[in-house]
């Protein structure tokens, strides 16, 4: 039987926003792209009953989904904003199709922007200057009538004790972790991983060339995105500055999901790309506790799921958007899909998050909009990624130019999820496993971190003890020097103490 037009979710129209000069601020990037998507379907409006916003990391206030849609006229009966992860802006997606299918929603508004851009200019101007203050102070939309918006998704923190013990906070350390791990298995130092990752990410740069939305938009050769030089310092062994999302960006998104049937309703179905199916799942949730770093059975877990609802093989699908954060979340991505890099297929629809930008969790927002677009234009089906936090919290959303044969579908991830769960390594506590003696452990995971003048900095390690446990561990100072260009993986270090520090075996 043929599901009713009423049940059939499409992403109806999309927006986005870009600010290069003035100071703006979130919200209103996020209102120029719903304005830009509203516009395409006038009709729509009256039918918009949710409302939901991508979690703001540069300062949205307690009700930005209910501020936006104030600005724009809306009067929506649900408001709602995601927690932090860039897996959020797929998940609401598929959050409202199958709302939508179900028939519990007629039209949903997603959208999101981030103004880290001008945030960082605010606070290099002097008081009182033009532009200067937060986002709070100036944004005239201010109400305190207005109740905070609900928070939807899973708000568990991305990191625990072991990783803050060893000072593992920046993603860019975090995932230079990830990548040390994917190099050793290569058999390659940090220097060659570094220049088969220029090959890696190049493709992404000639995309964002051609991108209206993109910062960067410039193609770069592979040894401009791997050779280090004063305007491309190393940052986290072994990434270089050009190899790692850009987050000082003003830029926003916005898409309207509804039915088939309010689409042709608003005048606007041949312009509609249809929602084919999702799926969710995460990776073991702490760093320290996966059994593999430079792995991911949660992406494969989600892709998978999401692909076979659909009928489709990897293989089968024309355009794909693979999250971008830094170079290891491509290489997860492609191995857990088991995708040929040499198929010709782009990556990227954007250019990624270090030359398309990276705004905040809202990036996969961007990647929606513009596979929409692609889809129109040239037909057939497109997979769009998003992760959350460390590689954590994965979503995956197919989508089509015609109807899928089966419907809207949800991949289901509980049996691979259970698995997944199944293989967290127990994490000691260094300073309880050390006590007043020397532990020696196997490095899994290493990178080496470097300050703006090129100095070694820090040098974090995940390791596994004898009895099958790991730990986290930061660097003796005395031990820093000799570490620089050293990938770690597979030696033995020593540690000890109340705060413990290694030291590496010779």
């Amino acid at each position: 039987m043929a599901t009713s037009e009423d049940r059939i979710p499409v992403v109806a129209a999309t927006g986005q926003s870009i600010e290069r000069h003035s100071t703006v601020w979130a919200l209103d990037l996020a209102t120029r792209a719903a304005q830009d998507a509203l516009e395409q379907a006038p009709a729509l409006r009256a039918r918009v009953g949710v409302v939901s916003m991508v979690n703001i990391m540069s300062g949205g206030g307690p009700s930005p989904a209910a501020r936006l849609a104030r600005r724009l006229g809306l009067t929506p009966s649900v408001t709602q904003v995601s927690t932090i992860g860039g897996n959020s802006p797929q998940w609401l997606v598929s959050r409202a199709a199958s709302a939508i299918a179900a028939g519990e929603a007629d039209a949903v508004l997603i959208a999101g922007a981030e103004s880290q851009r001008s945030k960082n200019r605010s606070r290099s101007q002097a008081p009182g200057a033009p532009g200067a203050g937060s986002a709070s102070a100036t944004d005239e939309d201010h109400d305190e009538e207005l109740g905070p918006d609900p928070l939807v998704g899973d708000d568990r923190p991305g990191i625990g004790a072991a990783e803050l013990g060893a000072g593992l906070v920046a993603p860019v350390h975090v995932y230079a972790l990830f990548e040390s791990v994917i190099a050793r298995r290569l058999g390659r130092s940090f220097a060659e991983h570094r220049t088969a990752l220029g090959e890696l990410m190049a493709p992404f740069t000639e995309v964002a060339a051609k991108h209206p939305f993109a910062w960067f938009a410039q193609a770069r050769s592979p040894s401009e995105l791997s050779e280090i030089t004063a305007d491309n310092r190393l940052v986290s062994e072994p990434y270089p500055k050009r190899m790692c999302a850009v987050l000082g960006v003003d830029q926003g998104a916005a898409v309207v999901v509804t039915s088939l049937a309010a689409a042709r309703a608003a005048g606007v179905a041949d312009r509609a790309v249809f929602c084919w199916s999702g799926a969710d799942a995460c990776d073991v949730w702490y760093p320290t506790a996966r059994p593999d770093p430079g792995r991911s059975p949660g992406i494969r877990a989600a892709t998978r799921a999401a692909l076979e609802v659909s009928g489709l093989g990897i293989d089968d699908v024309g355009a794909l958007d693979l999250y971008s954060c830094f170079p290891c979340a491509v290489e997860m991505a492609t191995e857990a899909l088991g995708l040929d890099r040499s198929d010709g297929r782009p990556l990227t629809v954007t250019g990624g998050l270090p030359y398309f930008g990276g705004p905040g969790n809202d990036y996969t927002l961007h990647a929606i909009a513009t596979m929409t677009g692609l889809l129109r234009e040239r037909g057939g089906t497109g997979l769009v990624t998003g992760l959350g936090w460390f590689v954590t919290k994965h979503s995956a959303g197919v989508y089509g130019s015609s109807p899928a044969a089966g419907g809207w579908r949800v991949g289901d991830t509980a049996a691979a999820q259970r698995e997944i769960d199944a293989t967290a390594v127990e994490v000691a506590d260094a300073a309880d496993v050390a006590g007043g003696a020397k532990r020696q452990a196997e490095v899994v995971a290493a990178t080496v971190t470097h300050g703006r003048d090129g100095e070694v900095t820090a040098a974090p390690v995940i390791a596994r003890l004898d009895d099958g446990r790991q730990v986290a561990l930061a660097v003796a100072e005395g031990e820093l020097a000799a570490l620089a260009g050293r990938n770690l993986v597979g030696e033995k270090v020593v540690f000890s103490g109340s705060a413990p520090r290694y030291r590496v075996l010779v």
